[in-house]
Formats: C-alpha cells, structure tokens, sequence
C-alpha cells in the first residue's frame, strides 16, 4: 500500500436531504439511506491507499448515539456539531478541514453535491487526487467546471453502489449503458 492517506470527508446532511427531498420526495428510511461502509471501502479501492473518513454532522446539543456508535464501527470518526441558530455547522466545518488538507500530503473525496466547497475543493487541485461524490444530476455546476483541472466525479449509487436497492432517479443514460429490460 502507498504511504499516502485518502480523507473521505462526508457531509451527511447534503447526501439525507438530496436523497429525501430531491429523489424520494420524503424523509428516507433507513433501510434507503447509503450504506456507509461502501463508501470507504470504495475510496479505499479507488485509490488504492489507507482511507480516513470523516463522517460530519450536525448535532445541535442532541448526540444521535446510536447512529454515532454504527459509524465508529464501520471505521469513521463522527464529527457531531453545534452551532448558533441557522449556522451551518457542517458546512464550515467542511470548509476548515478542506483548507487545512492543503496543508497534508494526502488526496481528498468529498461526499456531497453542495456549491458551499468548489472554492476549497479548486484550491487542493494542486497536483493530489481529488474527488467528488454524490448524486450526478444534482451536483453542483462549479464542481462540473473543474473537471479539467483534475477533479474526479463519482455517482453515489452508480460508481460507488452505496444502496441496497435502486432509486427512483431521472437521469441522462449513455445508450452504452442503455438496458430495455430496466424499462419494460
């Protein structure tokens, strides 16, 4: 294994709030959400080095023990977070450790499809591996636009496989892709 280290920071909020609002059109049930696990052992693979992840969440004075306890058992550090009302925690908690990973000699994926880190996620394109995850169709445009810098972008259900069960998405299908049976 390489001697470099691969940080998955997943903003956990964006991901449940997408999948709810934007796909299911409803609060997901458990059994809906990603399977966590998936996601390290994707970034794991994908790069082929020891992976840190970094599960962010807002806690506002209510630790969610037994969600806390299932990601420390999968192998993620939970970050919980409190904040005054309407600060988005998660988000500049993001923000810092992002900024602060310019400063490590380690390559960067970040779960979540929030315009709030195009400007940190633009400033480690600096030659590491940096990626995205989350769900293509509502990514945000300025992720898009640093493809070319070297920006790798994964879907979540897709490339990583985090579900148990297919979403109902809409999305564009490259017709290599293209599957009738899916429809019929």
């Amino acid at each position: 294994m390489d001697s470099r280290t691969t940080y998955l920071l997943v903003d956990g909020e964006n991901i449940d709030a997408t999948l709810g609002a934007s796909i299911l059109g409803r609060r997901p049930k458990p059994e809906e959400r990603p399977r966590w696990e998936r996601l390290l052992q994707f970034a794991r693979e994908r790069w082929g080095q020891p992976t840190t992840g970094l599960f962010f969440l807002a806690a506002n004075n209510e630790l969610p023990m037994s969600f806390v306890q299932a990601l420390i058992a999968i192998g993620y550090k939970p970050i919980p977070l409190s904040g005054a009302p309407g600060e988005k925690v998660v988000d500049i908690a993001i923000q810092r450790t992002l900024a602060e990973l310019r400063h490590r000699d380690a390559d960067v994926f970040l779960v979540s499809n929030d315009g709030d880190f195009v400007e940190q996620t633009r400033d480690l394109l600096d030659g590491r591996r940096v990626g995205v995850i989350g769900f293509v169709e509502f990514r945000n445009s300025g992720f898009v636009e640093l493809v070319e810098d070297g920006l790798e972008t994964y879907d979540l259900e897709y490339d990583v496989r985090a579900f148990k069960e297919t979403l109902p998405r809409v999305r564009i299908i490259p017709i290599d892709e293209f599957d009738p049976t899916l429809f019929l």
